[in-house]
């Protein structure tokens, strides 16, 4: 008896599993069909007794952004005309002129012409204000407004009418529209006779082809050790990823791992082929917004002790999305599962299912941190982006420096001189001269720059706060003459920067006559962590104690990878086209 008693209790767990899933799956299906009812009721209600006129579409979308961003900043619903943004980045293409604008004082402004675009062709150049685009004005309209006008068809014709600096009469420019490619390597070359440098600035469509022919190249060019730059990169295709490291790794290795909550979104991505050189000595630089398939890359590369990672700690976005399609011709781009890199490591740095009451995220605690060991025993840590294993400290640019690149000086500066000049030193030799510094600060004061220092503005709030306790009117000659005294031209911090604005004012004057890869070698030149580079890969010693042993991470306080203080928000490093569109 006791054994039948023992199987009908079998019976009953099985039936007890099935009925709580049941109910759940009913509680959930309700609790979505009764928020569905409120949401229609209350849209219909919105729509029918609201004083003014309201647009459904601009509504539902707002509506359907807000509940996107109340997930993560990664998820995103795309209309079907917005579906060319999600081509151009998994592509790297789109049609149009080939140029970066930015924004001007009424008119949008031609930052950046790529090589042997139409606009190039045609002679367009950076500083050029863009009047007209098909006898239509500009005046007013916003970038993005500007950039959707510039941009079009293959082969279809575009007219502009811009104004040039110095020339009296606007310029007429006609020609076709063409598909556009941003190269995924738009510099790469020798650091000198032994070391190859390869700049990777995104993960898009055949982003491993370009790398490979770059090394190809290189290695003709008798490169017996590589720089490989993912400084500001900010990710893109996972499997491209995949394949770049592929390139330097053997064929089956596992990469880089997915899990979800659905398990179709679990899956491992391992090397599919023949590596390109498995024993080229290879130096991987990051920073702090290098993200997603650059932290694959250079994490992938760290666990499998292929590569020493030089710069800052990476951004930390462990998740990976993906695109869904909605009714219309729209999609969903939406995050499904998290990343592990080879070691078992997620690098994700902030936890966006774990908010606190008030609905802010917060960076994984250090008591959930876990560790983790490379392939040869190095210890490495989970919760917060790839650390390098020589860490760079990073500096600010000056306040002075963020006013000049905020106030648009040194663009405007470079305009003036590209027409005043015809030509100038090659660009890994060019230098301002004295004269040329002179005539900087001249055209600062010719065009009425304010600067406002650190002393001024606390000055400032020191005399609000001391107007708002009575203390002020007191003293006030106390502080007229605290006032009198600050330098307020920046006289002094132009002496005691200039090193530093001259190089930003030469780095704006190479762009304008040797275009994207003129800039990069003058970098390549002025870089203090390519130094770095140059040292560890000379010193195989260096790079093998590295690579082998279970020591600290190496940290180095030279001033390096200089970025915009909180001033203006934004980087003057590699980023600089965050503030620019393409067209």
């Amino acid at each position: 008896m006791a054994i039948f008693k023992n199987k009908k209790h079998l019976v009953w767990i099985p039936i007890a599993a099935i009925l709580i899933v049941f109910f759940s799956f009913k509680s959930i299906d309700f609790k979505t069909s009764k928020s569905l009812d409120i949401f229609f009721s209350f849209f219909r209600e919105l729509s029918i007794f609201y004083v003014d006129d309201i647009d459904p579409e601009k509504l539902i979308y707002t509506g359907i952004d807000a509940m996107l961003k109340s997930l993560d900043p990664y998820n995103d619903f795309i209309p079907e005309e917005n579906k060319e943004t999600l081509e151009f980045q998994t592509t790297g293409e789109y049609g149009g002129m080939g140029a970066l604008i930015r924004h001007g004082v009424e008119f949008a402004v031609i930052a950046e012409v790529y090589e042997g675009s139409p606009a190039h062709k045609a002679g367009l150049m950076a500083g050029d204000e863009i009047r007209r685009i098909d006898g239509i004005t500009t005046k007013g309209l916003t970038v993005d407004k500007v950039s959707n006008k510039l941009k079009g068809a293959s082969n279809t014709m575009l007219s502009l009418v811009v104004k040039r600096y110095g020339v009296k009469d606007s310029l007429e420019f006609n020609f076709n529209r063409e598909k556009i490619h941003i190269p995924s390597v738009p510099y790469y070359g020798m650091v000198n006779d032994d070391l190859g440098y390869i700049r990777l600035s995104n993960f898009t469509i055949n982003c491993e082809s370009e790398v490979k022919d770059a090394l190809k190249s290189l290695k003709k060019q008798k490169a017996k050790g590589l720089i490989l730059d993912l400084r500001s990169n900010p990710g893109g295709l996972l499997y491209e990823a995949v394949k770049v490291v592929n390139l330097f790794v053997e064929k089956n290795q596992l990469v880089v791992y997915t899990k979800g909550q659905i398990k179709e979104f679990d899956q491992e991505y391992s090397t599919p082929s023949k590596p390109f050189d498995t024993e080229i000595p290879l130096v991987v630089i990051v920073d702090r917004i290098s993200a997603s398939a650059s932290e694959i890359v250079a994490g992938a590369l760290q666990d499998l002790d292929r590569a020493v990672i030089i710069g800052e700690r990476t951004f930390g976005k462990g998740l990976v999305q993906a695109t869904r399609p909605l009714p219309h011709n729209a999609q969903l781009k939406i995050t499904t599962a998290k990343y592990y890199i080879p070691s078992g490591r997620c690098i994700q740095a902030v936890d966006f299912a774990k908010r606190d009451e008030e609905g802010r995220i917060h960076s994984i605690p250090d008591s959930l941190i876990n560790e983790f060991k490379t392939k040869s025993g190095r210890l490495m840590y989970d919760g917060g982006g790839i650390t390098p294993d020589i860490e760079q400290t990073v500096t600010f640019y000056s306040r002075l420096s963020a006013s000049l690149y905020a106030q648009n000086m040194l663009f405007n500066y470079a305009t003036k001189f590209r027409h005043t000049h015809s030509e100038i030193a090659p660009a890994a030799m060019f230098e301002l001269t004295e004269n040329d510094f002179a005539d900087f600060l001249s055209y600062l004061d010719s065009v009425g720059f304010e600067y406002e220092s650190q002393t001024s503005a606390l000055l400032k709030e020191l005399k609000k706060t001391a107007t708002s306790e009575n203390y002020y009117t007191p003293n006030q000659s106390l502080f007229d003459s605290l006032e009198m005294t600050i330098d307020k031209k920046g006289y002094t911090e132009f002496e005691l920067y200039k090193e530093e604005i001259a190089k930003l004012i030469e780095e704006e004057i190479v762009g304008r006559y040797y275009l994207q890869k003129g800039k990069a070698k003058y970098n390549l030149n002025k870089d203090e962590v390519i130094e770095k580079c140059i040292e560890v890969l000379s010193s195989p010693s260096l790079t093998n104690q590295i690579l082998s042993n279970n020591s600290e991470k190496l940290t180095h306080n030279n001033q390096i990878t200089k970025t915009v203080s909180n001033y203006v928000g934004c980087r003057l490093t590699a980023k600089k086209e965050l503030t620019k569109t393409p067209c």
